[in-house]
């Protein structure tokens, strides 16, 4: 498969696992995490998929399409490691979704972003609440659901926080 193929085929995962995950979350209150702002792409469908609930968007820089940024409270900007583990005071409530693009290209980097996401992410997220991420996230207190039709096993993932 030509690389092309493969980032077309993880963004239709991606949009399939996000367009699943908000029909979960439809009676879960709290706001959106979008850790990774990357182009901006995903948060602009997310706000277009869920126009009523506040999104939170981590990134150590901004790099997106101006109109794909976050005004300066809903964006949160420095390392991950600094920024997350003091996030709850900021998004004011548990969040009923987190959408994690964090790949890096690299098995080692993408490794120690996840086990770091895997431990400092619960504590933000409501009960019955969502995590779509890139990088299988080896959570406590949360179970994996099947990604949704056509999307391979593996290729994106998705948990329920209990």
């Amino acid at each position: 498969m030509s690389r092309l193929d493969s980032f077309i085929r993880r963004l239709e995962a991606q949009r399939d696992c996000l367009a699943q995950a908000v029909r979960l979350i439809a009676d879960v209150p709290g706001p959106v995490l979008e850790l990774g702002l990357g182009n901006g792409r995903t948060y602009d469908h997310l706000r277009t998929l869920l126009p009523d609930r506040d999104i939170f968007v981590f990134d150590r820089q901004i790099a997106a399409h101006p109109n794909c940024v976050p005004d300066d409270a809903h964006m949160i900007l420095g390392d991950i490691r600094d920024t997350l583990p003091r996030a709850l005071d900021r998004i004011g409530a548990s969040a009923a979704l987190a959408h994690c693009d964090i790949g890096t290209g690299d098995e080692a980097v993408n490794a120690t972003l996840a086990a770091f996401m895997a431990e400092h992410l619960p504590p933000l997220m409501a009960r019955g609440g969502i995590v779509v991420s890139d990088q299988e996230l080896a959570m406590r207190d949360s179970a994996p659901l099947p990604p949704p039709f056509g999307v391979k096993v593996g290729r994106y993932f998705i948990r329920r926080i209990e």
